[in-house]
């Protein structure tokens, strides 16, 4: 499967790209785990059983989200796209549409300037004599 083992010789590799693969066959473990269980849970007829495969998938839950969150805290980029779309009512093709059009916007330049404020976060008018 090509997310077993690493693609590139080790000693090549640093220590964050190293821990970051850990982590990602980590979480796609426990998205596999997470898979299989509910895919017995839904197939089981014995209650008891049932409740205990589901118990156990939530667990892999846990432990998938746990690994995620490690993920965004060591890579700015899973940071970025995590508090980008998590945690969000709005649909998220119109989040990913208005992101890319601030960052184009941003990219050119044409982002408005902020107002000025005052120390209370009220708006103020600068003086044009200067500081």
């Amino acid at each position: 499967m090509s997310h077993e083992g690493l693609h590139e010789p080790a000693e090549l590799l640093g220590d964050a790209t190293k821990n970051l693969h850990r982590a990602l066959i980590s979480l796609i473990e426990e998205l596999e785990a997470i898979d299989w269980y509910q895919q017995r849970a839904d197939a089981c007829t014995d209650p008891a059983l049932k409740a205990v495969l589901l118990h156990n998938r939530n667990e892999e839950v846990e432990h998938g989200v746990m690994t995620l969150e490690w993920l965004r805290r060591n890579d700015t980029t899973f940071d970025k796209f995590i508090r980008r779309y998590l945690f969000k009512d709005q649909d998220i093709i119109a989040i990913e549409k208005a992101a890319e059009a601030a960052e184009q916007e941003e990219e050119a330049g044409t982002g408005a300037e902020p107002a000025a404020s005052g120390s209370d976060g009220s708006l103020s008018i600068r003086s044009l004599r200067g500081p």
